[in-house]
């Protein structure tokens, strides 16, 4: 295990792994597998298992326990409804500035072109 604990590091395992069998899991809904199956893939493994993984600390209980949270995160997350974006069109106003923008480089273009006219 990387990280604080000197020697202690090279002589104890405090590493800890979390593994959950997503695809053979009673506690979800076929419904939520796939989601999760979705939004967790780059962590599942081809056999379905999902794994969380803490070696933060030197204690074995608080990396079991912050594996843990970090489990229950990333279910809620994969399995949180997220409410559709609603796009939305141009508004009156940017239309009148952006015709306004238009008007000025066009009198801008027109100032610089070469013809000139005589009036007489």
């Amino acid at each position: 295990s990387s990280g604080p604990g000197g020697q202690n590091v090279n002589k104890v395992s405090t590493r800890v792994t979390l593994r959950f069998d997503v695809d053979s899991s009673h506690a979800l809904s076929p419904a939520q597998r796939r989601q999760i199956r979705a939004k967790l893939a780059t962590r599942i493994n081809k056999e379905g298992i999902l794994q969380v993984t803490s070696q933060r600390t030197s204690s074995q209980e608080m990396n079991r326990s912050l594996a843990l949270k970090r489990f229950a995160e990333l279910l809620s997350e994969a399995l949180r409804k997220r409410t559709p974006r609603i796009p939305t069109g141009v508004t009156h106003a940017v239309k009148v500035k952006q015709k306004a923008e238009k008007i000025k480089l066009a009198e801008l273009k027109k100032l610089r072109s070469k013809k000139i006219l005589d009036d007489e």
